[in-house]
């Protein structure tokens, strides 16, 4: 396990710094030119809706292809991408519109590499191992990309655009030759029998299959776009209050912080508590957060709970991805995350549409109460579907827990 762990994760570390630099430090760029706000939500609108389109493609090639040689040239591409956009600049070409591009670049092969390094773990370690190397997942990815995009920020207004792109270009190409050092246990071939097209078509049949199980994870899934969704709605409503970009790196730092605790303590967790109750609760706290956030809006108050909306995020989803291991499929994980990511990524592009609404109107306070009531009532029906979820689910939560402990 050592010897695939380094390299590995080397892989998620450089990975993260690239991502985070490009996700997250960008749209304070373009933030900094006045009444971008607009610009800045329907840019990540346009991203979602084009990943939203290529998802089911994506999740089925990670279901036919080697998961490594996928994370590998995820990398080669992100690189290029990187180094084209500093070329750009460097002959005076550049624009908002290529920093836009760059960012939907960056976004849709990140939501490649993300689905894909689900699957990879799933096939890659062994049952026991799942909970140790989430833990270490979680550290490495909360202290690179939050980390990245936290020190992005700070760098761009000390740096130009060349250093900054050739730092993601590098750190893109490291992360490709980890990816490429790692030992990789694959564990099945795909039938090359069934076509590409029914391999898409089967993805319905899958859900349909067990509708109580993956609702309930679907529910879950909401609070990834609600994280992405405060990724935006955070730093407009900072640029409105007229602050400096250290309390934007303060949040992303701070969420950053949250979510690696999480990671310390993920182990003890999930070998104590079901996977859905972890879920549930998590899910709950998150929307009482996000209403405390809207009743105080000044920077050091959403900075400090920000730490814990970090902390139960990350729980939430990594509990989520645990069980999944436990209980989908090896042959099908590839869909099956395709297509809770098509449902997250849906709800991204409705949240950056109120975001783009809400800015227009000169209301971007209203987004983090609105954002509270939805995971309230998320919460809730996780609640009605765990009742209903077959036995055999609930017997392999159970199951997962004598195995771990």
């Amino acid at each position: 396990m050592k010897n695939k762990n380094l390299p590995y994760l080397s892989g998620r570390f450089f990975d993260g710094i690239s991502s985070g630099l490009f996700m997250m430090a960008l749209p304070w760029l373009m933030l900094k030119t006045p009444n971008m706000g607009t610009f800045v939500a329907l840019t990540a609108l346009a991203c979602t809706s084009i990943s939203f389109i290529c998802t089911p493609f994506f999740s089925t090639l990670i279901d036919r292809h080697s998961r490594k040689a996928i994370l590998v040239w995820v990398q080669v591409i992100q690189s290029s991408a990187a180094a084209t956009v500093g070329f750009v600049f460097m002959f005076d070409l550049g624009s908002h519109w290529i920093l836009a591009l760059s960012q939907l670049i960056f976004w849709v092969s990140s939501n490649i590499a993300w689905n894909t390094n689900n699957a990879f773990t799933q096939e890659n370690y062994h049952s026991h191992e799942y909970a140790k190397i989430s833990g270490y997942q979680e550290i490495v990815m909360q202290t690179t990309t939050l980390g990245a995009g936290a020190i992005g920020i700070i760098l761009l207004e000390q740096w130009g655009i060349l250093e900054f792109t050739a730092f993601a270009a590098t750190a893109s190409a490291i992360a490709a030759l980890s990816y490429i050092l790692t030992p990789y246990n694959r564990q099945f071939t795909p039938s090359k029998k069934v076509s590409f097209l029914s391999q898409i078509k089967e993805s319905q049949s899958i859900f349909a299959a067990e509708p109580a199980f993956y609702g309930f994870l679907l529910l879950s899934c909401l609070s990834y776009p609600v994280l992405t969704y405060l990724g935006k709605l955070v730093p407009i409503l900072f640029s409105d209050l007229d602050v400096s970009g250290s309390w934007v790196a303060m949040y992303n730092m701070a969420f950053g912080l949250g979510s690696l605790m999480t990671g310390l303590l993920i182990s003890r967790v999930i070998g104590r508590i079901r996977h859905g109750k972890i879920m549930q609760y998590s899910m709950l706290v998150l929307a009482i957060v996000l209403m405390a956030m809207g009743g105080a809006i000044q920077p050091l108050y959403i900075v400090l709970l920000t730490l814990s909306f970090g902390f139960f995020n990350a729980l939430n989803r990594i509990a989520r991805t645990n069980w999944m291991h436990h209980t989908v499929d090896m042959s099908q994980r590839g869909r099956v995350d395709g297509g809770l990511g098509m449902f997250a990524t849906l709800t991204q592009s409705l949240s950056y549409v109120l975001i783009a609404f809400l800015a227009h109107y000169d209301a971007i306070e209203f987004g983090f109460v609105i954002a509270g009531v939805i995971m309230l009532l998320a919460s809730i029906g996780m609640l009605v579907l765990n009742k209903r979820l077959p036995l055999d689910q609930k017997f392999s939560q159970e199951a997962t827990l004598a195995t771990q402990n």
